[in-house]
């Protein structure tokens, strides 16, 4: 299994044209996050239903502003059970909606979100880490998953919580409520 995550990375470093990462990935999450607290937490509603609790982690002085500049974590704790498929399209779908992406390069972001998104029981976490110039880092219940080393693709997904550009405003306003002093 280890093998092939680093293999896919590998691949995926290669066919998005961006440097493979230059540091390894840290095997748990708590040595992705070392350092870094909530900083804000919410929950996503959709037409009623309980989707998941967001929490977003991040050292002190974190600026939402420039979001994309620095290391962070953000964790996902699902409410519901949901097939990995179905989160890699939601997830490339709202990225869509905060810019344009060229088709191939949808095809290929999805494709990878569906290689590495496990399906998911109520009760799991998924934790991605921004790793700036880097991609993402994704977490379940706290043991490595993988990467996506595109750092493109990390500013994106990650944007479909923390950019002004969000379909669920509320929400982001929620998960940053407790950095103080940062233009929103």
């Amino acid at each position: 299994m280890k093998r092939a995550v680093i293999s896919f990375a590998l691949l995926l470093g290669t066919l998005s044209g961006a440097p493979a990462l230059a540091q390894a990935p840290e095997p748990t999450l708590s040595a992705a996050l070392q350092d870094k607290t909530a900083v804000g937490k919410a929950r996503l509603r959709y037409w009623g239903f309980d989707v998941y609790d967001a929490s977003l982690w991040a050292l002190p002085g974190f600026d939402i502003s420039r979001f994309e500049n620095q290391r962070f974590g953000l964790e996902l704790a699902y409410l519901r059970d949901f097939k990995g498929a179905d989160i890699a399209e939601r997830s490339i779908d709202e990225m869509k909606g905060l810019t344009t992406i060229e088709p191939a390069q949808a095809t290929r972001w999805t494709q990878a979100m569906s290689n590495l998104f496990p399906d998911v029981k109520r009760g799991d976490r998924i934790t991605g880490v921004h790793v700036p110039g880097s991609g993402a880092r994704f977490y379940l219940n706290g043991r490595l998953l993988g990467e996506v080393a595109d750092d493109a693709f990390s500013r994106l997904f990650f944007g479909i919580w923390l950019s002004p550009k969000t379909s669920q405003p509320r929400m982001r306003e929620t998960l940053i409520q407790g950095i103080g002093g940062t233009p929103r």
